[in-house]
């Protein structure tokens, strides 16, 4: 899978904890709890990587921790 950063955070719109992998545009998950959007988006990192080996596109090695200025 990889050791991609994840960022999660609480989205009061939603009203659920959002997981997002910003090297993997689009790679997002949600849950009721902290631990279960960790583990929702895990599934998604492998399914994300999955479909993009199926359709041939490439798949960005993980940089580790980004940092924003």
């Amino acid at each position: 899978m990889g050791k991609y950063e994840i960022i999660i955070y609480w989205s009061e719109d939603d009203k659920a904890f959002i997981a997002e992998v910003p090297e993997l545009s689009g790679c997002a998950a949600d849950g009721a709890t902290y631990k279960e959007a960790l583990a929702n988006v895990e599934v998604i990192i492998k399914e994300w990587i999955a479909t993009a080996k199926e359709l041939g596109r490439p798949i960005p090695q993980p940089k580790g921790r980004l940092v924003f200025a």
